[in-house]
Order: C-alpha cells, then sequence, then structure tokens
C-alpha cells in the first residue's frame, strides 16, 4: 500500500478512535488539560520534522534567513514584499479593508468579542503596526503587534492581506516571518503569540508553518455569528529559536 493509499483510509473515524483510546490511557496516568495540550505540541513538533526538508524545522529555516536588510527601524524588505510603517494617511484604505470578512476577524476583541475600533487599535502606544506593500509600493496589507509589554519582552502578532487578489499567494507567509524577525530583533520580544479562531483552518496552518506552537484551547471564548467560538491560542519563543540556531551552527 503507497503512502498516499494509507492517508486515504484515515478518516475522521479513524483519529477519534485513536484519540479516545489514548485519552483512556492518559486519564489512567492522571493526565490534565495542560499535559494534553503538551502531548499535542510535540506530537506536531515530531510531524514538522518529519514533513520538513531533510527534517529541518522551520523555525530554523526562520534563524537561518533573516533578512539582509533588517534594520533597527521600518521599512523591511523581502524578496516580493515590503513593510513600511503605518501613518495616518493610510485609515481610509484600512478601514476598507476591515469591511471585508477576513478584515473583521482581524479587529475582533479576543476577550469581549466585539470589534475594535481601528484608529485606537493601530495608533495606540501599545501597538507596533506596519503597511505590506509589494516591491512597487502598492499597499496590500497588514501585520501589527498589539499589547506590547516592554517589561515582559511580549505581544500579539495579527496579520491580514486586505487585498483579496494578492490571498493565497504566499505573500502573508513572507510578510509574516519578517515582521517576526523584526519583532524579536528590533523590538526585543521575547515571546510573539497568536489567538486564532479554531474555524481557520488556513490561518493555523501558517502559523504552525511559521514555527508557532499551540500553548493551550480557550473553549467558547468569543460569541458572534450566532454562535461561540474556540480560540487556539499559538506562540513561539526567542530562546527557542535562538537554541536551534545554535544546533545548526554546531551540527548537531
Amino acid at each position: 500500500m503507497t503512502t498516499t493509499e494509507a492517508q486515504a483510509l484515515i478518516t475522521d473515524r479513524t483519529i477519534e478512535a485513536m484519540a479516545r483510546g489514548f485519552y483512556k490511557e492518559a486519564a489512567s496516568y492522571g493526565f490534565k488539560q495542560v499535559d494534553y495540550v503538551k502531548f499535542a505540541n510535540v506530537l506536531l513538533d515530531l510531524s514538522m520534522r518529519q514533513n520538513g526538508k531533510g527534517g529541518e524545522s522551520v523555525v530554523s529555516q526562520t534563524v537561518r534567513h533573516r533578512p539582509a536588510r533588517l534594520t533597527a527601524t521600518l521599512p523591511l524588505v523581502g524578496d516580493r514584499v515590503k513593510i513600511r510603517a503605518f501613518e495616518k494617511a493610510d485609515l481610509d484604505l484600512v478601514r476598507r479593508w476591515l469591511e471585508d470578512p477576513h478584515g473583521r476577524y482581524f479587529l475582533l476583541s479576543r476577550t469581549t468579542a466585539r470589534s475594535l475600533d481601528p484608529e485606537d487599535l493601530l495608533t495606540r502606544d501599545d501597538s507596533v503596526v506596519g503597511v505590506i506593500t509589494l516591491v512597487d509600493d502598492k499597499p496590500i496589507g497588514l501585520l501589527a503587534y498589539l499589547d506590547v509589554d516592554r517589561v515582559q519582552r511580549k505581544a500579539e502578532l495579527r496579520k491580514l492581506i486586505g487585498e483579496p487578489a494578492h490571498r493565497g499567494k504566499g505573500l502573508a507567509h513572507e510578510a509574516t516571518r519578517l515582521w517576526i524577525d523584526y519583532g524579536l530583533t528590533s523590538l526585543g520580544l521575547r515571546k510573539i503569540y497568536v489567538n486564532t479562531l479554531d474555524t481557520n483552518i488556513r490561518n493555523i496552518k501558517l502559523n504552525r508553518d511559521l514555527g508557532f506552537k499551540v500553548e493551550g484551547l480557550l473553549r467558547d471564548e468569543c460569541y458572534f455569528d450566532g454562535r461561540y467560538h474556540d480560540i487556539i491560542r499559538m506562540a513561539l519563543w526567542a530562546d527557542e529559536i535562538e537554541e536551534r540556531g545554535e544546533e545548526e551552527q554546531s551540527g548537531t
């Protein structure tokens, strides 16, 4: 049986049966909710290493591929995109982006499930915001660090490709990698976290590909569109990236 044929046999029922079996076994060992989250993280790590090129983790790629032109200030320059500082003159364009179904989630408060005011969110003192542009300077989206804690050195990352024609082309991946590197180096962040709706599979996969790990599940955290939604909390840590970079340099 080929790998493709084997994967086709892995149905939702099979996965659920395996999960129930593990749950029963783990419960006998006294597993608590936090232990299940840790277990899920280990599974994700193993899967990423297995599926990565030559077993290389995506976090390690982030370390090795630091943008050559990264400086202490914006703009950041990548192969296909640039990120410049957000300006108040961008507000009208941003408001249009935020009317889109994708954009409304950018504004959503993860604690109250209410839409935040764009100007307040993007210009307050604890926000660092960048505008994603193409190499010809055409604006296509936003990246932000919200609730930047200068003492604890952590912040929430949010991202949005506002122009529908430029979604699904890998631009969000390239821009977010630049933004993560900027946060870890220029802003000195120790921890970067994201809060993702459980139904946003594309965003969860993008976060995982960028090196984020599941940190926890907030059950029925937000109520909107007529039902409760779970929020998946994911994060990455500077010390883990540094450790993996050192392992690569030492050849281990």
